[in-house]
């Protein structure tokens, strides 16, 4: 059974950082790519609202809006994809979602993150 836990969230100040983790079982971790999509508030879950995504071999991409703030890593022998974010915005508030994709997608069940002043 394939799993993905994510954690990390919670209540920051605009300016603050948080470092989300995710980690996957029941999956060829190494051979995914992995990635963070989030889902704002009063909006549905929407995968193609993706923040940085990383692929199998270490590259990573970012939405244009967290470029310079955010950064995508992976920990193969931690089967652990994280997410930190720096010089948090109001606007990143959201359900935040870990995924894995190969010829399947899948993801975990997400983690509030909250940026309020």
């Amino acid at each position: 059974q394939v799993q993905l836990v994510e954690s990390g969230g919670g209540l920051v100040q605009p300016g603050g950082s948080l470092r989300l983790s995710c980690v996957a079982s029941g999956i060829g971790f190494s051979d995914y790519a992995l990635g963070w999509y989030r889902q704002p508030p009063g909006k549905q879950r929407d995968q193609r609202d993706i923040v940085a995504h990383i692929t199998a071999d270490g590259k990573a991409n970012y939405a244009d809006s967290v470029k310079g703030r955010f950064t995508i890593s992976r920990d193969n022998e931690k089967n652990s994809v994280y997410l930190q974010m720096n010089s948090l915005k109001v606007e990143d508030t959201g359900v935040y979602y870990c995924y894995a994709i190969q010829t399947s997608w899948y993801w975990g069940q997400g983690t509030q993150v909250t940026v309020s002043s």
